[in-house]
């Protein structure tokens, strides 16, 4: 079992407090938006051994277990994070499978520097994720039924939405959807630009105004439109100007609360907005923007891989299994997580598994093996190795399915 040294990436949306806050330590006054726990090469954590990308590399079966390993080759096959976001993320899609594989093979073929700005698909793998919120978490997911999107636009009694709103009601969803997309991503810029402007100053005002019950998707029902309008007032705060305001405004607000978790899968618009959470994914880099971004937007081929279809966000919670612990079900085999909540009187708990775990301590104070882990520690253990969890407070599990 090997005691990880993470890397902190810091992206420009991060928080300046939510980590230190976490890991207890001051902050540094530069956003800290991500910690990274995983084999991943772009920042692979560290273990006394050396970076565990190349721990693994030396000894597959070993750290991996024939299972993993038979499974999903001599890696890694997710990267567990820290995400800590003070402002929007890119409005975003990943590929399936398949998609990736057609998508890598095709930008090869064509001889796109893999660290070209213009590329989309940095390799051939799919990118399912799952954030699971460790403070009240606000996001967009998922495309909201287009007949409730058209009264929100309407709502904000912007002239230049009135096309938008009119092509939302007199068309099926999915086409509806596709089609005000495209217009609103090939749009003039500064004729868009003009009609961002004029809506955000609208979700202010309608943020300061009364409650009308068809706002946010939380655990418990709907949130008052005022939560909706302010975070997409927010979102335009951050871009002013950019097309993906109003496309953001397609989607479905989520607020989560602690414990509560979005798993993302192929095809689904989203974007994280404000919050600290867990996140974990495969171990991919493959993301289409939709908006909200200045990187490059390649319309045509968001458009191939996007899912049209509407309805509400599926809000997961943590559900008991065998020995305490909570999983949160997900379809996918490349990650599996679930948590424990230990007390003073909770016994030790045997952890002992066939295949690879990154455990994670969030809250309180636990001991894995010998290590003695606080809030924002973490191991890497390997296959068989032998491993039980006590304490008091709150730890993450994640590893794969096979």
């Amino acid at each position: 079992m090997d005691r990880l040294v993470t890397t902190i990436r810091p992206y420009t949306w991060g928080s300046v407090t939510a980590i230190p806050d976490l890991l207890g330590v001051e902050p540094t006054g530069e956003p800290q938006a991500e910690m990274w726990m995983g084999a991943h090469p772009g920042a692979p954590s560290h273990t006394p051994r050396g970076p565990l990308d190349q721990v693994i590399a030396a000894a597959p079966e070993r750290e991996l277990g024939p299972r993993s390993t038979a499974k999903f080759g001599p890696r890694l096959p997710f990267l567990l994070k820290v995400l800590a976001a003070a402002a929007p993320l890119s409005l975003q899609v990943h590929p399936n499978r398949t998609q990736a594989e057609q998508g890598y093979a095709d930008e090869e073929r064509r001889g796109i520097p893999v660290d070209a700005p213009h590329r989309n698909y940095k390799d051939a793998n799919h990118k399912p994720e799952l954030i699971c919120a460790l403070t009240p978490f606000d996001g967009l997911c998922g495309f909201r039924r287009p007949a409730a999107t058209a009264d929100l636009l309407s709502g904000l009694e912007v002239d230049s939405l009135k096309p938008y709103v009119d092509l939302l009601r007199a068309q099926p969803e999915e086409a509806a959807l596709r089609e005000v997309l495209t217009a609103l991503l090939t749009a003039d810029p500064e004729e868009m630009a003009v009609t961002v402007t004029a809506s955000a100053a609208a979700c202010r005002r309608l943020s300061e105004g009364a409650d009308t019950g068809t706002g946010a998707a939380t655990s418990a029902g709907a949130d008052t439109s005022r939560a909706t309008y302010a975070a997409y007032a927010s979102i335009a705060h951050h871009y002013p100007g950019d097309p993906g305001v109003i496309a953001a405004m397609l989607l479905n607000h989520v607020r989560l609360q602690p414990g509560e978790a979005l798993y993302l899968g192929a095809g689904i618009p989203h974007a994280y907005l404000e919050g600290l959470g867990v996140e974990i994914m495969a171990n991919s880099d493959n993301v289409l923007r939709c908006g909200l971004t200045p990187k490059h937007v390649d319309v045509p081929e968001l458009l191939r891989i996007v899912r049209f279809e509407a309805g509400e966000p599926h809000i997961l919670r943590p559900e008991a299994t065998a020995g305490g612990e909570e999983a949160y079900e997900t379809p996918i085999d490349e990650f599996r997580l679930s948590r424990y909540v230990l007390s003073k009187d909770s016994a030790r708990r045997d952890l002992t598994a066939p295949l690879p775990q990154i455990l994670l301590c969030t809250a309180g104070a636990v001991q894995v093996g010998e290590a003695a882990l606080a809030p924002g520690e973490s191991v890497f253990v390997p296959a068989d190795e032998p491993v039980e969890i006590a304490g008091e407070g709150s730890v993450f599990r994640a590893t794969v399915v096979a």
